[in-house]
């Protein structure tokens, strides 16, 4: 008479063992995070950057890769952090399909498909909060720009450079619409990263 109990057990079992397996074979090798550290830049330098994203990925079930902040440093480009690419979001959407790619017109960064760790859309220009300066430190080919708040340990004063994920600004030029070096921020604190429409949010790839 224990049978069906038997069997509902092992069925519940199996699929509390699926869920890992499946969440650790997640094709996703790009997101932007949900959320920053809390500290403004001061992110703990690429080394605590870098474990933001794996934690975050990590907590969203993606276990089993090797995570990169796209962060560039005074002695650091973040093009070469990051891996040669092909990248998918976590919906399985490509962004680019190399390193050539994610820096030219070809990439395929947009609010829509720049989403975050759970698959969530970002708040971009237009919606409230904004938070659509992504801390980047780069130049559009994703070799090092000089603002990058102390090489992300200071929340102080200095400035790092973002980039727009929706790809909007306040007109309509290459700028205002690059999704990795728009404009510097106003200081490297979380209430100045916010008043510009940021939020300490990061781009993470897998290598």
């Amino acid at each position: 008479m224990r049978r069906p109990s038997i069997l509902l057990a092992a069925s519940v079992l199996a699929s509390v063992i699926a869920i890992p397996a499946m969440a650790q074979d997640s094709p996703m090798s790009f997101f932007v995070t949900s959320q920053g550290p809390g500290d403004g830049a001061n992110l703990g330098g690429l080394e605590g950057a870098d474990a933001h994203c794996t934690a975050l990925a990590e907590a969203a079930g993606v276990t089993g890769k090797t995570w990169a902040a796209y962060l560039s440093t005074s002695d650091t480009d973040a093009r070469d952090r990051i891996g040669g690419g092909p990248w998918v979001n976590a919906t399985g959407e490509t962004i680019a399909e190399s390193l050539d790619a994610l820096h030219g017109e070809a990439n395929n960064i947009t609010k829509t498909t720049a989403l975050n760790e759970m698959g969530e859309v970002v708040n971009g220009r237009g919606d409230q909060p904004n938070r659509h300066d992504i801390l980047t430190g780069s130049l559009p080919d994703g070799t090092a720009h000089e603002a990058t708040c102390e090489n992300w340990t200071s929340s102080g004063e200095g400035s790092a450079m973002v980039g727009h994920h929706d790809r909007m600004g306040l007109d309509d030029s290459a700028e205002a619409k690059s999704w990795n070096s728009s404009h510097p921020s106003r200081g490297c604190g979380q209430e100045a990263l916010q008043g510009t429409g940021g939020d300490g949010l990061l781009y993470c790839f897998a290598k």
